[in-house]
């Protein structure tokens, strides 16, 4: 399997469990805060042991800038979706806009000029 898909596989991974660690207890949870902070940080452990071999396996062919832009448009996307389907959120015109500005940024990132 190539390097590039290893690392963005393991990225999106990681960034559905930080997604869920972060904003699962949203939805409608009475429970205690000492709870949730201690349920999400259990979470959050899988989603270092994912984050760190993906970074790891990553740098040999990216730079720190590009897996750090790989890491927040992953993080975006998951969680966009994650707001639509579990909070059930609307995404709107707005929130596009602003996803795509993140996307024109990306391009800067990766684009090498001569």
């Amino acid at each position: 399997m190539p390097t590039a898909l290893i690392t963005i596989s393991l990225l999106i991974a990681s960034n559905a469990f930080m997604t869920f660690a972060w904003y699962g207890h949203l939805k409608g949870s009475s429970t205690h805060l000492v709870t949730i902070i201690l349920t999400s940080w259990g979470i959050a452990f899988f989603e270092y042991c994912l984050m760190v071999p993906a970074n790891r396996i990553g740098y040999t062919i990216f730079n720190a800038a590009q897996l750090k832009t790989i890491q927040e448009v992953i993080t975006l996307s998951v969680f966009a979706v994650f707001s639509v389907i579990y909070l059930k959120e609307p995404l709107g015109w707005n929130h596009a806009l602003g996803f795509g500005f993140i996307g024109i940024g990306a391009f800067f990132i990766f684009h090498k000029w001569s």
